[in-house]
This record gives structure tokens, sequence and C-alpha cells, in this order.
């Protein structure tokens, strides 16, 4: 398969819908995008023939979509990446702690997507940075990233993403925080659990104890900016090395957060594909020689 090549089978349940309305049935493609594949050098085709966004399909049809060259607007910078998986329309890394994602005012040349943009540029590719999960600079793990739109839009709602999170205190039994997150009203960064706030659900489930440290295997139901930190901050335990929940800095000196596994359905193939990540020895570590497992 070429960059940015699909192929659509059109079912009996689609028998004479439009081009348009079938596209954005199986894959998310707005009209507006259509005509942005047609004149950026991109195709939809059935057999031989061009399709406009009206033409009706029927039955059977194969469909042919193919996106046109992107480029990437972001600064390449050199770097090492821990690539985990990589094809034709998906790329997933190990993001280690202290990178930031995206580039900010503040951090312009030294994020994953500068990274990301020199190892394309390596290869011969051009695609937009497309990060379907957003980490914190200083949590690590998985960061998956899709290489066009189409890509993007048939595995998002497919993700799903296991933490490691190391808390303070005991934390005895699993448990889930059903709590609102807000943005804090004396900051632009902190949240806070607000009545006002966008529904956040979190479940957590203790797996190893020691030196005063919980391990917890986390889950979540809404991705909320710092949702972790914010509940298990809330619960009165915050992760160890964020002091901005009130953990402290005693032992570690980032929060103690890391995307340790990712399962996801394909989106050309239809297979499921779980990956996993070891867990950091910073993290393993902040629990001590003597720490009681239970994973």
């Amino acid at each position: 398969m070429a960059l940015g090549y699909y192929e659509f089978t059109v079912g009996s349940a689609d028998d004479g819908i439009t081009v348009k309305s079938f596209l954005r049935r199986k894959c998310g493609l707005s009209a507006r995008s259509m005509t942005v594949i047609k004149y950026s050098g991109g195709s939809i085709t059935r057999g031989d023939q061009e399709l406009r966004a009206n033409d009706i399909l029927h039955s059977n049809d194969l469909i042919n979509v193919f996106l046109p060259r992107e480029t990437c607007d972001i600064t390449p910078v050199e770097g090492s990446l821990d690539i985990l998986f990589e094809d034709d329309y998906l790329l997933i890394v190990n993001k280690p702690a202290a990178i930031p994602v995206h580039p900010t005012k503040v951090h312009q040349l030294d994020t994953l997507a500068n990274i990301v943009s020199f190892y394309q540029s390596e290869r011969g590719e051009a695609y937009t940075f497309r990060a379907l999960n957003r980490l914190d600079k200083d949590t690590s793990g998985f960061v998956l990233m899709a290489k066009d739109r189409i890509a993007y839009s048939l595995i998002l709602p497919t993700v799903q993403k296991t933490y490691i999170a190391v808390c303070e205190g005991d934390i005895t039994s699993g448990g889930t925080i059903n709590e609102p997150i807000a943005l804090a009203k004396d900051s632009k960064i902190k949240r806070c659990v607000s009545a006002d706030g966008d529904r956040a659900v979190t479940h957590y489930e203790p797996i190893a104890h020691g030196n005063g440290h919980t391990m917890c295997r986390v889950q979540l139901e809404t991705g909320r900016t710092h949702q972790i930190r914010c509940h298990m901050s809330y619960i009165g335990h915050p992760l160890a090395g964020d002091d901005l929940y009130g953990g402290s800095l005693q032992y570690i000196r980032r929060q103690a957060l890391h995307c340790q596994a990712v399962s996801f359905i394909h989106p050309v193939s239809g297979e499921k594909i779980e990956l996993n990540t070891d867990i950091p020895e910073e993290l393993r570590l902040l629990l001590g020689k003597g720490a009681v497992t239970e994973w």
C-alpha cells in the first residue's frame, strides 16, 4: 500500500447512497475534505471513474481513495525515536519524560513533533503531525500518531490506553473517581474537581506497594487535561514527583506517570493490535527493594 491509500467496499446497507454520505459514514470525510483531495493531487475513484460527491454508489462497488501528499510545517530537529510500531498509516513511539509532544512558545525546537518531522523528511515522507493522545511533558510512554486524516478518524474511537501511576500513600483497593474537572480559578495550568467542570471518570487498581507508595494501573473513560494527576490528588494520593498537585519531589523530579499499554483496531486491516512497554526503572525504584507486588 502507498502512503495515504484506502480501499472501501460498499455494503448492502449503503446501496444507493451518495459518495459524500458513504465516506462521511465510513471514515469521517466531509464534503470539503473530498474537494481538497480532488484539487490537491488526490483522487476518489470507482474503477477508472473519478467520483463526485453526489454520485450514487451501489453494493459491492470498490471505492479507492488516494490522499494527496501533505506537508509538515514543524521545524525538523534530529533526535532519537523509540519506535514501537510503524506502517503506512500509523507511527507509535515510546516518549521519554521531559520531552513535550507539541511545540509551544517555550518549547519550539525540543519536542516530539520536531523529531518526527526530521524522521519523516529523512524517509522521504511528508504528513501532518497528528497525535491521537497528548501526554504531558513529564509523562512518559505511548504516543500514537496517524499519518493521514482518514487513519486518524478510523483509529481514534478504538484506542484504549493503560497508565501506570505511582501514588503517595497506601491504596488498598481499586475504585472509580467520577468527578468533573475544571481549570482552577487561580491558574492557567492546574485543574481541580469542580461541580461546573467537564465529566471525568478514572478507574484505578493498586498493583504494588512499598516505601510509602502505591503503584496503580489506571484507565480513563474520559480524556481531560491532567485527569489522572488531578483525580488522584483529589482522593488524597497525589502522584510522586507531582508538586503541582501536592506530590513530593523527594524521590523523583517528575510526575510518576507512564502510558504503559495501548490497544486499537488497525484502520485498514481491522486487526486488534496490543502493545506494551516496560515500566520505567525510576518508577519501580519508588517502591523500594521491599516492594510487595500483585502483578
